[in-house]
């Protein structure tokens, strides 16, 4: 009898052999599991008091979560305590004791790993997630060593004592008054409002009229600042007097008070009609109004 022959079976033969193959299976998975539940440990209480401890205990370096950057943080007790602590060097069990969650936890570490410094106790409202009142109970328990503050608070700077008259002047008093037709550009400086260009505007003005006879003449200056005008006073107004019988034209309109035309009638009234005698000569003609002659008045002889 050939080997063939023999491991024949027929269509009902194969399927009992199925059935049987698969009874057999399942009654060993039973078995299996069975035994596997009767295998469990029973722990001791020193087992499990150890298996507690182990809970709170945070990754240490060597472990294999460690270096894959997970970290593990113990859990944070039901009531915040409060203690003095500095956000600097306090260690993750302090952080959470004091309430704080885990992100907010990792987020510090992240800080100060990346070289931040809380050098005030403001800088720590900045945390994440940190509300006002969070914030209000744990202001008074922050405590930064001065080891974290800026070097430059090692030296006391000192402000210096003396002052640059020259470049900020000290300014006169209210009571104080400077005589206008003799005070250089210096002494107008210390005049409220009179900087170095109105200093020299009315240096400049006062030599293009021969002197001030009146303060007001201060406010022909253009911008002139008018809360100046009350620190000038003029004890005498002895101004330069042109002869107006002598002058050439081109003297004569060197006056402010003085144009091209009206220069230019003085010099045509002296050729013909002789020399004039006073202001009034010249009021019949038109560029020498009331006004103009009463200006020119204390600036001219004859």
């Amino acid at each position: 009898m050939k080997l063939r022959e023999f491991l024949y079976f027929n269509k009902s033969d194969r399927r009992v052999l199925l059935f049987l193959l698969a009874m057999a299976c399942l009654v060993v998975a039973f078995f299996q599991l069975g035994d596997r539940g009767s295998q469990q440990t029973q722990l001791t209480p020193a087992d499990s008091a150890v298996m507690e401890q182990s809970r709170y205990r945070p990754y240490s370096h060597n472990d294999r979560h460690y270096r894959q950057r997970h970290y593990q943080y113990a859990t944070p007790s039901q009531t915040p305590e409060r203690f003095a602590f500095d956000p600097n060097t306090a260690d993750s069990t302090q952080l959470l004791r004091l309430g704080l969650k885990e992100w907010q936890v990792r987020n510090i570490y992240k800080y100060r790993a990346s070289g931040g410094i809380y050098r005030r106790p403001e800088d720590f409202a900045r945390l994440y997630g940190l509300t006002r009142k969070e914030y209000r109970e744990l202001r008074p328990y922050i405590h930064i060593s001065d080891d974290y503050l800026a070097a430059s608070t090692i030296y006391n700077f000192e402000p210096a004592t003396q002052r640059d008259t020259v470049r900020a002047p000290i300014k006169m008093k209210p009571q104080e008054r400077l005589a206008l037709n003799t005070a250089d550009t210096t002494a107008l400086k210390h005049v409220p409002g009179i900087g170095s260009f109105f200093a020299r505007k009315i240096v400049n003005y006062r030599q293009r009229l021969g002197g001030f006879h009146s303060i007001n003449q201060l406010k022909e200056i253009e911008d002139f600042p008018l809360s100046s005008l009350s620190y000038f006073i003029l004890p005498d107004d002895k101004v330069q007097r042109l002869n107006l019988n002598q002058l050439s034209l081109e003297a004569l309109r060197r006056h402010p008070y003085i144009n091209f035309h009206q220069a230019k009638a003085i010099v045509d009234y002296r050729r013909l009609h002789g020399p004039l005698k006073s202001l009034q000569d010249l009021r019949l003609h038109r560029d020498f109004t009331p006004e103009a002659i009463s200006r020119l008045e204390p600036y001219v002889e004859f």
